[in-house]
């Protein structure tokens, strides 16, 4: 799966998806497996969402790999291909190593920065990691 545009100036899944791609992916992550009219349904909640244009942005996520589609008779049922997490742990790593590739060790130092308040655990984490390295070279 390939999110090619990274949007550096949202938050959260808006920075890989459009904003209604971001609330389809959203419900689908909290419900699993739905046709295009039960989303739909859901995003009627907020806001008045037009049968079409849903079922068009859910085929574009099948064509991203982001969802899969199977057909039950005449129902589409849509899925998600990963979880939230498993999503979020590959768009992270890609663009950490796209940044890297990129920009080098300035990158990894910048992250390192900005770890002023972090959780001791993770810190912790870190250094494990960075003993790993060193022994594998």
């Amino acid at each position: 799966m390939n999110i090619s545009n990274f949007r550096s100036d949202q938050v959260g899944l808006n920075r890989f998806f459009g904003p209604l791609e971001a609330k389809i992916m959203d419900i689908l992550w909290k419900r699993s497996e739905m046709s295009i009219k039960e989303v739909q349904h859901e995003l009627k909640k907020e806001k008045a969402a037009n049968f079409n244009t849903i079922m068009t942005v859910m085929n574009r996520l099948v064509q991203k790999e982001v969802l899969e589609k199977r057909t039950e008779g005449r129902l589409s049922l849509f899925k998600p291909t990963l979880t939230k997490e498993e999503f979020i742990q590959e768009q992270s790593k890609k663009l950490t190593e796209n940044l890297l590739d990129e920009f080098g060790g300035i990158v990894v130092t910048h992250m390192l920065d900005s770890l002023k308040d972090v959780d001791q655990n993770l810190l912790e984490e870190l250094e494990n990691k960075l003993k790993q390295l060193k022994k594998e070279r």
